[in-house]
């Protein structure tokens, strides 16, 4: 079969190396895909917005199956256009992947099912919500409503630096128009875990947890953004936690999206903390989560096509979805002066020999070589019998990958071997 993946990240590189090992796959598409993907699919020069274009080309070469995987297309409705086209697909429609597309909406579900969450306020206009912070308990956390490529969310430790967030969001429009509404929620302390998991809206299974590594420099300093490293199985995430979570959390969001009229089928990925008053949900994606999906990926023992055909088919109970008691450790290689301003059209090289998996984020290929084009570069992601091994394989692949500029934490992990 012919499957097209939209998408152009390390994640999408996941997926793909992951589908490709399925006996029935003939060609995989990848839309718009990388430099390194080029190396495992056809890359198809469309943006993942360019949904028009996507379902064109899907009718054109009788694409049996899609994979939608980044958040934009699936918020603007991907999946409604092709399944209208008659393809296939993996991946929530429009009205299910509001539950990403807006915190409001997030929010506003959990606090009408129960769901447990930081107790928060919703604001559509700036002077209100800058009245609310002179009386508002420090630390505040102020969240823009829409899509931000994962930055719209800024931990403000004193009151000038929340007035100042919403004037950002809301007032400059820092992220357009995701910042026309904003939530303003209590700061909630204790460790995150990434839980992605597989749903046809009836079934509902939970991939191995993960741990993000979010801010930018070791010791969990500098500023946000997209993930500079993660680690599988996440180890505050206890057999009890997980009893809690999928009886508190994971099945009662997907029955209250159900009751919504919103059925969500695909990954929907829960953002957690577990706070000294239990589990609390911190945000849901509505896609797998990157680079969580370069750690979770290679440690599913389950062919990754057939879940997520029988996930779009409502069929998901019919599959023995096992992972590997292994552990993994993904190390994001980034271009220096990430997130903010950085190079790029620097050659990257390996050597041939790497024992660890090599997930492109950011590198276009020219003359059969691999040029860095993004701030997030590749991961290196290793798998072993401890976390301890996982995380030394990383790092000693890591230093034998270059390109100028590279940079990248020295501690993924670390927290975890240490305490």
């Amino acid at each position: 079969m012919d499957v097209m993946v939209i998408g152009s990240g390390g994640r999408e590189h996941a997926i793909i190396k992951k589908i490709k090992q399925n006996p029935k796959v003939n060609k995989i598409y990848a839309l718009p895909g990388n430099g390194g993907i080029s190396e495992d699919a056809i890359c198809v020069d469309i943006g993942a917005k360019d949904i028009q274009k996507q379902v064109e080309f899907a009718v054109k070469n009788k694409i049996d199956f899609a994979i939608v995987a980044p958040d934009d297309p699936l918020v603007l409705g991907a999946v409604d256009e092709l399944e209208r086209a008659g393809i296939k697909c993996f991946g929530p429609n429009k009205r299910a992947a509001i539950i990403e597309g807006s915190k409001v909406f997030a929010k506003n579900l959990m606090k009408k099912y129960n769901i447990p969450t930081a107790k928060y306020c919703t604001f559509s206009n700036s002077k209100e919500a800058l009245d609310y912070l002179k009386s508002a308990p420090i630390p505040t956390v102020i969240k823009a409503d829409g899509l931000a490529l994962g930055k719209g969310v800024i931990i403000a430790r004193t009151r000038e630096e929340a007035s100042s967030a919403v004037k950002e969001i809301m007032e400059d429009r820092k992220f357009g128009e995701s910042g026309a509404s904003i939530v303003i929620e209590e700061f909630l302390t204790g460790p995150e875990v990434s839980v992605l998991s597989f749903t046809d809206g009836k079934t509902i299974i939970p991939m191995v947890s993960s741990m993000d590594h979010k801010r930018a420099l070791d010791n969990d300093e500098g500023l946000n953004t997209g993930g500079m490293g993660t680690i599988a199985p996440n180890p505050y995430y206890t057999k009890e936690i997980e009893k809690e979570c999928m009886e508190k959390i994971f099945i009662p969001t997907i029955n209250a999206m159900n009751k919504e009229n919103r059925t969500f089928k695909g990954c929907l990925y829960f953002g957690l903390m577990i706070t000294p008053n239990g589990p609390k949900v911190i945000e849901y994606n509505c896609r797998f989560g990157d680079p969580e999906t370069q750690v979770v990926l290679p440690l599913l023992e389950t062919d990754l096509l057939d879940i997520m055909i029988a996930t779009a088919n409502g069929k998901l109970s019919d599959i023995d979805v096992k992972f590997s008691n292994k552990s993994a450790c993904a190390v994001v290689m980034a271009s220096e002066g990430y997130p903010l301003k950085y190079g790029t059209g620097y050659e990257i090289t390996m050597p041939k020999d790497l024992t660890s998996e090599i997930f492109v984020a950011g590198a276009k290929k020219e003359d059969g070589k691999l040029y860095t084009s993004g701030g997030r570069v590749l991961a290196v992601t290793s798998v072993a019998d401890t976390l301890k091994e996982a995380i030394e394989k990383s790092y000693d692949v890591v230093k034998k990958i270059d390109f100028k500029g590279k940079f990248y934490r020295k501690d993924i992990g670390a927290k975890c071997i240490n305490n």
